[in-house]
């Protein structure tokens, strides 16, 4: 048997446990980092001829792997001079479309935009056609997840067909594979059934997420009710009808114990609500999209259908205090919601038009941007939100770095800049075409195989 060693080499190693980063080289095999080498400060590992993220094959018993005394027969070796490594990014809201709505996304086509993303692990949501409400459909994505090359898990349904009357067999689903349950895409408008599903989740020890947005509250959704609503002679969406249903769920999740996930923060009165549950002792957890720590309503008068979201961006006021709830903890996840439309879909009359955007591939240049970049969160942080305590919410591989740990990484450059412009994904519906932005990843690393390389 050939035993193949991937040796990364003077890399800035963000190390999230211990809220630091620091040069390192990685050894790498049977899908394990093996070790680590933490540099002394000032002292870089001799670079060769490798340029900045150049890989070179040869043979591992010379040099640092000798030293490492790693038996291997081939070596990959990746020159990280210049070049931050983290733990692969988990997105724990993910629409691949896949059954019903291939025309926009599939799950091996959402898997290559994940990877260019520095993506390793995703939880889809379970809003296809066949719903993710049966046993057949939930193996037929975890199925077709297991070609992909990185880890794809999904949510099942928490009502028979989204219709929010009759619940699934959670149990059964459960114990074949589901990660956890979300209608994602459709508010659970009876208060009794949400309860019945916080309880049942709880004792299955299974995440339950809610898409907080009462119907009946709005006039036309994707738009928020202000600004943006009087710009397009529409009524739009109030923040109301957020606030509503995050107010019930947090108050039956105080009252159940459920592990309970709001999903796409909007507003600052719902972080508000949030952060005061978490206070009280319930088991919430919040998700901040990158749109939504990036832009306001102001981008859908700018970019129009590109920028119509459920729930729809807001005001300033309402952006800054979720990268306030991101600063304190308050929202402990990013995000994506990534929501591929087909151009002609996405072509139509704003009220006409499906809300959602993609996101996988601009996700950590908006989290460098916005987030690093201002100063309000550092790298061990981000990654925090957008690894490990995913990681944690699913009980997933990955997370973080250390030695014996799942070789799951993401390496990019944190300030060498690139344009929005060619997707990997089958749609390109983003308000962020034709922008610059930094954070360029040049390798995914999932279970110690090299599955993205720019």
């Amino acid at each position: 048997m050939q035993y193949i060693m991937l040796m990364i080499k003077n890399g800035t190693l963000i190390d999230v446990a211990a809220h630091t980063q620091y040069q390192a080289d990685l050894l790498v095999q049977d899908g394990k980092i093996q070790k680590i080498i933490r540099k002394e400060e000032g002292i870089v590992a001799e670079e060769g001829n490798a340029q900045t993220g150049d890989m070179q094959t040869g043979n591992a018993q010379t040099g640092d792997a000798q030293t490492m005394n790693i038996k291997a027969d081939t070596t990959q070796v990746i020159d990280a001079t210049g070049l931050y490594i983290g733990p692969g990014l988990i997105d724990t809201h993910v629409h691949f479309r896949d059954p019903g709505f291939t025309h926009k996304e599939d799950i091996l086509t959402g898997a290559e935009a994940a990877k260019k993303g520095g993506y390793t692990g995703i939880v889809l949501m379970a809003n296809t056609s066949p719903a993710v409400d049966n046993e057949e459909t939930l193996a037929y994505v975890l199925e077709k997840g297991k070609q992909t090359g990185i880890r794809i898990e999904t949510c099942a349904n928490v009502t028979k067909g989204l219709k929010g009357q009759e619940m699934v067999d959670m149990e059964t689903l459960a114990e074949k594979g589901a990660a956890g349950f979300t209608d994602d895409g459709i508010p659970l408008m009876d208060g009794q059934l949400v309860k019945t599903a916080m309880e049942r989740a709880a004792a299955l020890h299974k995440p339950i997420s809610f898409h907080e947005e009462n119907p009946e509250r709005i006039t036309n959704n994707g738009v928020n009710a202000g600004k943006a609503s009087a710009f397009y002679g529409i009524g739009g969406s109030p923040r109301e009808a957020e606030t509503d249903l995050v107010e019930r769920d947090l108050k039956l999740a105080l009252l159940t114990g459920a592990e309970t996930v709001i999903q796409h923060i909007s507003s600052k009165e719902a972080v508000e609500m949030v952060r005061l549950a978490k206070k009280e002792g319930a088991n919430i957890h919040a998700e901040a999209t990158p749109h939504h720590f990036t832009l306001t309503e102001d981008a859908v008068i700018a970019k129009g259908t590109l920028a119509k979201m459920n729930p729809p961006l807001r005001e300033e006021a309402d952006r800054l205090a979720v990268i306030q709830g991101l600063q304190d903890g308050t929202i402990d996840l990013i995000a994506t919601d990534h929501a591929p439309h087909s151009a002609e879909e996405k072509a139509q009359d704003i009220t006409k038009a499906p809300s959602g955007i993609i996101g996988l591939e601009t996700a950590l240049s908006l989290g460098i941007r916005e987030l690093v970049d201002k100063e309000y969160l550092d790298y061990p942080t981000l990654f925090e939100r957008m690894s490990t305590a995913p990681a944690k919410l699913y009980g997933l591989p990955g997370g973080f770095i250390a030695e014996g740990k799942e070789a799951d990484l993401v390496i990019f450059h944190p300030t060498e800049t690139w344009k929005v412009a060619e997707f990997a994904s089958k749609s390109s519906n983003s308000p962020f075409v034709g922008e610059i932005m930094p954070g360029v990843i040049y390798y995914t690393i999932c279970d110690g195989k090299i599955v993205y390389h720019k």
